[in-house]
Parts: structure tokens; sequence; C-alpha cells
């Protein structure tokens, strides 16, 4: 297959450059492609002629979201519908990554696909609308819902926790909103297999198992053999810009309907610091 992956510089992209094999794999950047650049967009994927586009480039600085929502909407709303625009064109499939920030937070289980949408921030809302307008454009398209994403290469939870640890004796960190923490190279080898698969649809495709941000942090330090304090607090005491969901644990039911199960989360972050060693 011809593959393009729009986002390559960041995270995710990086693991799936990374990962993919056995097919043509052409990674763009945001300075090969911004995608708020629809003729560029459209040439980039005509040149390429792609079986699968995957988009893995977004905003996504939550807290940045919600101070410069114009930007927010443009890339990752409209800059979604431009390469939908360019992959309909050319007659390629869509894989697009969305977010754990579509819901409300509210619900006291797992989100499964067919929860209603409830974002409470902007990045959330340019997620869902994103979501909503490829669903239209392109009904073939695949959706995957992930989270609390982090992997090496880049700026992620434990590794501003390992950061912090360097220069403080004890940290604090918010207990009460609770997720699905997601290793890069295990969502990229989900991502792989869903093309292969020829899937349609919503699909949430995070590492089993879930935690608070406490419990996440308290597990990187002492994996990382270190010994400092780290004390539960709570949101209010935390205060960000952007609303976070109190629950995003994302059901990994639609996931296992194409037969992949992912590790767990403490696993993925165990494989996470022995990689960031090398």
């Amino acid at each position: 297959m011809q593959i393009t992956v729009f986002g390559a510089s960041g995270l995710l992209g990086k693991a799936l450059l990374r990962e993919w094999r056995g097919d043509s794999v052409v990674g763009l950047s945001s300075r090969d492609a911004d995608i708020r650049d629809k003729k560029r967009v459209e040439a980039l994927v005509q040149a390429q002629s792609p079986n699968w586009i995957v988009l893995a480039a977004a905003y996504t600085d939550v807290d940045g979201c919600e101070g410069n929502p114009d930007l927010a909407f443009a890339v990752n709303r409209d800059g979604a519908v431009n390469v939908a625009t360019a992959a309909k064109m050319v007659g390629a499939r869509l894989l697009f990554l969305s977010s754990d920030y579509v819901f409300d937070g509210k619900k006291t289980s797992p989100y499964e696909i067919n929860d209603e949408r409830g974002p409470q921030s902007v990045y959330g809302r340019s997620k869902a609308e994103a979501e909503i307008k490829l669903l239209e454009l392109l009904p073939n398209c695949c959706i995957v819902r992930t989270s609390w994403l982090f992997g090496t290469g880049g700026k992620c939870f434990p590794d501003t926790i390992l950061k912090l640890a360097a220069s403080r004796p004890s940290l604090d960190v918010v207990n009460d909103q609770r997720g699905c923490p997601t290793y890069t190279i295990d969502l990229a080898r989900a991502i792989i297999h869903l093309c292969r698969k020829e899937a349609i649809g919503i699909v949430h495709a995070t590492n089993t198992g879930d935690c608070t941000w406490f419990e996440f942090a308290q597990k990187i330090i002492r994996g990382a053999g270190l010994e400092n304090e780290v004390r539960p607090v709570s949101s209010k005491q935390m205060a960000r810009p952007a609303p976070r969901p109190a629950n995003s644990v994302l059901s990994p039911a639609s996931l296992r309907v194409f037969g992949i199960t992912m590790p767990s989360w403490g696993d993925a972050l165990r494989r996470y610091l022995e990689e960031r060693l090398r």
C-alpha cells in the first residue's frame, strides 16, 4: 500500500514512520504541509495518490487552544476537512486521530464509541466538530480516538514529570482526572493493523487499564528508580485554562472487533522508560 502520514514530526508520527513496515510510507511534517493550506494539501495528495492517509497533524496544546480558538478550529477542524477533501479527490481512505476530550467526563464507566459527544474545552470541540464533518464528507473514514499519549522524541507527561523530578523533591499531581495512558509505539501498531484491516467508523485505541494523573506520576517516578514524593491534589488546586474531563476512560470493545488488543499502560510505561535511556 501507499501511505501518507500528515504530522510526521509529532510523537505519533515519528512512531508510525518507525513501526510501519512492508508498505510505502511518506511522512509529511508541518513544514512540508500546513494542513490549513487547502491547495498545498491537495497538490501533495494528488502527487502521491496514496491508498491510506493517516492524519496525525493537530494543534494539541489543550490550554493553548483555549486561548487561541481560531487557530484550534483552523487546524483541528478545517485542516482535517482539507485533508479529507483531498483524500476524496484521489479515492484514498482516511484515518483521523481524535481524542478522549470529545466527551464531557461525567460518565462513571468507560466511554463507548456511540456515546454522545459533549466536549468541555476548545480543543475537545475542535476535534468533535472535525469528527462530524469527516463522517459527512467521507462516510468510510476511520476515526481513532485515543488519550494521554506519551512517547520518546518530544514533550509528554512522563517526560515532564521526570524533568521536574530532577529539580524538585516533591511533586503535586491531580488525582481527580482518570484516563488511559497510551504509548505511541502501541498506538502506531494498532493504527497499522486498522489500515490493513480496512477499518471503517469510530474506534477507541488506548493501552489497557486506567489511572489518575497522580497514579501515573507515581508509577513514572518509581519506574525510573527515583524517590521523589508525589502528592495528590485536586483539579481546583491546579487550575488550568482549559477544563479537563474527570473521566475519559475509553472502552476497548471497538478495537477488539478488529482482533486488536493493546498492552497494559504499565507495561507500556516500562518500555517507554527503557527506550528513553537508550
